[in-house]
């Protein structure tokens, strides 16, 4: 999967979010999640110039007319640490999050969050599935 393609995915999960949405990211190093939140943020108005990976700031935010939230769960100890930098506030707040490495707060995501895997396909290829 080309950026672009994965640009369109991307595209594709923004038309079903409005503020208040829940996107978690599943998936090894380099298979795509910030590429995918790179083509989000173009896809609701904001800069994809401006999309780096957060795991060294655990959250960047991103203007657009609804704001993104991008967070990066990789580095964190525990949910814990994350609900201290106000994780609640995001995650029911007035913008859309984007969640990379969820694993660690699974059990503190909505009930509505669209749930994404991506993976290394053959060929370097990359493959976007979406999760029940």
């Amino acid at each position: 999967m080309l950026p672009a393609d994965t640009h369109a995915v991307a595209a594709a999960v923004a038309k079903e979010c409005e503020a208040g949405a829940v996107v978690a990211l599943y998936g090894d190093l380099g298979a795509g999640k910030t590429e995918f939140t790179r083509g989000f943020v173009i896809a609701v108005g904001g800069d994809g110039g401006d999309v780096s990976s957060p795991t060294f700031t655990i959250i960047h935010e991103y203007n657009a007319p609804v704001p993104v939230y991008h967070f990066d769960a990789y580095r964190a100890k525990s949910a814990e640490e994350l609900i201290d930098v106000g994780l609640d506030e995001y995650l029911f707040g007035d913008g859309i999050c984007l969640i990379e490495w969820p694993e660690k707060i699974e059990h503190l995501l909505p009930e509505a969050t669209i749930r994404l895997r991506f993976e290394h396909a053959d060929g370097g290829d990359r493959l976007i599935h979406r999760l029940p």
